[in-house]
């Protein structure tokens, strides 16, 4: 699935701090090999470079 800017989200990633926690999708970028990598913002900060397979959409 991919996501959009705005869009909530959910991370998981054992190696955040925000491992469980929602933010927003505040950026997209795509790598030279055409995935995607996320910036996700969180209250009290953001999370650079996340995998899409590390997202799900928040409910």
């Amino acid at each position: 699935m991919t996501f959009e800017e705005g869009d909530a989200v959910v991370l998981h990633d054992k190696h955040s701090e925000y491992d469980g926690h929602e933010g927003t999708v505040s950026q997209v970028m795509e790598t030279m090999f055409g995935d995607a990598n996320y910036v996700v913002d969180f209250e009290d900060g953001k999370e650079q470079g996340v995998p899409e397979d590390n997202l799900e959409p928040a409910e």
